[in-house]
C-alpha cells in the first residue's frame, strides 16, 4: 500500500480542520450537557447593600443566559423575583430585603444547559443612606431621536421619592442644571430642548434620608434626518418655457429644502448661487438659454442643519 507523505498529510489534517470550523458556522453546536458555573453572590452571602451583583462563566457556544431569582426558595417559592434573559456574564438587580435564591442556565438558538444547583443570599435591611441608586433606560452612551424620551431607574426599598438631575455640563453648577426635580416615581418623560449630550442622575429620599447618587449615565439627543423628497415638476426629460416652475412634495419634519441645480453635464453647478437654500417646497427658475438641458434635485433640511437623501436627479430642457 503506498503511504502519503507528510506534507500530505498535513494538508489533509489542515483541510478537515478547516472542514469542520466551517460546519461550526452553520450548525450550531448544542450546549444541553455543558454547565454553568455561578460565581457571586456565593452561597449565603448576606448583603447590606440593595444592589446586587450576579457573576457566572461564561460558556462555549452560548448565546444568552437565563437568570432566575425567587424568594424564598426554589422549592418554597413564594414569589418569582427576576426572570431576565442577558446577553453577557453579569446582571445587576435592585431587590428588597429578604431571603433569596439564583440559578442560571445557558441558551442558544437550539439548546440550553440544565439550570445551575441555586445559591442562596440574604438582603439584610439598612439605611438609604447606605444604597446607591441604579439607572435602568437609556443606557450609558445611548442616541435618541425621541423627544421626549422615557428616563426609568429602580425602585430602592424605604425610597418615598427620587431626585432627578440632567445637565450639559457634568454637574458642575448644580444652581444651573437642565432638568432638577423630586417626583414620587420611577420614570420620567423628558424633552431634550435641543440636539446635545446630556447626563443624568437619580438619587432615592425619603424624609429622613438621602441614598447615594446613581452613576452618570449620558444620552445624545439626536434629531432624525428628513426622509427623502420626491420631485413633482416639471417631468423628467420634458421641454419647459421660462420661468420654469420647479416643485416638491413638502417634508414633514423639515425646517427648509436646499436646491441643487447643475449645467447639461449633471455634475457641474449651474452657477455659485448652488446648491440654493429654500424655505418652501417651490422654486421660480429664471435662467438659461433656449435650448440648454438642466438638471436639478431636491433635499430636506431640518432645524439643526442636517440634510435627508437628495431626490432622484431629473432633467429638463428649455425651450
Amino acid at each position: 500500500m503506498k503511504r502519503l507523505s507528510l506534507p500530505i498529510l498535513l494538508f489533509t489534517f489542515f483541510a478537515i480542520t478547516e472542514i469542520l470550523s466551517s460546519c461550526k458556522e452553520f450548525i450550531e453546536p448544542s450546549i444541553a450537557k455543558r454547565q454553568v458555573q455561578l460565581e457571586a453572590p456565593a452561597n449565603q452571602y448576606q448583603s447590606s447593600k440593595y444592589t446586587i451583583s450576579f457573576w457566572w462563566d461564561d460558556v462555549e457556544d452560548a448565546l444568552s443566559y437565563r437568570l432566575q431569582v425567587v424568594t424564598p426558595g426554589f422549592d418554597s417559592i413564594g414569589g418569582l423575583v427576576l426572570d431576565t434573559l442577558v446577553k453577557g456574564d453579569k446582571f445587576d438587580a435592585t431587590l428588597d430585603p429578604g431571603n433569596y435564591q439564583w440559578r442560571v442556565r445557558a441558551e442558544n438558538g437550539s439548546s440550553q444547559t440544565a439550570y445551575s444547583a441555586p445559591r442562596s443570599f440574604t438582603v439584610e435591611p439598612s439605611s438609604l443612606t447606605d444604597q446607591t441608586q441604579t439607572l435602568t433606560s437609556p443606557l450609558n452612551n445611548a442616541i435618541s431621536n425621541q423627544n421626549p424620551t422615557l428616563f426609568k431607574w429602580n425602585s430602592l426599598y424605604g425610597a418615598t421619592k427620587y431626585q432627578i438631575e440632567i445637565d450639559t455640563n457634568n454637574f458642575a453648577d448644580e444652581t444651573n442644571l437642565v432638568y432638577n426635580q423630586v417626583i414620587p416615581g420611577q420614570q420620567l418623560n423628558f424633552t431634550f430642548p435641543k440636539e446635545q449630550i446630556y447626563g443624568w442622575r437619580v438619587r432615592a429620599e425619603n424624609e429622613t434620608q438621602q441614598s447615594k447618587w446613581s452613576a452618570v449615565n449620558y444620552v445624545a439627543y439626536q434629531l432624525p434626518a428628513p426622509g427623502q423628497v420626491s420631485l413633482n415638476s416639471p417631468a423628467n426629460n420634458s421641454l419647459a418655457s421660462q420661468p420654469v416652475p420647479l416643485s416638491w412634495n413638502a417634508i414633514s419634519n423639515a425646517s427648509g429644502y436646499k436646491l441643487y441645480v447643475y449645467k447639461s453635464d449633471s455634475t457641474t453647478y449651474y452657477n455659485s448661487s448652488f446648491p440654493l437654500n429654500v424655505s418652501t417646497n417651490t422654486y421660480s427658475f429664471n435662467l438659461g438659454n433656449f435650448g440648454e438641458k438642466i438638471y436639478w434635485k431636491v433635499s430636506a433640511v431640518n432645524s439643526t442643519g442636517k440634510e435627508g437623501k437628495a431626490s432622484a436627479l431629473r432633467n429638463f430642457t428649455l425651450q
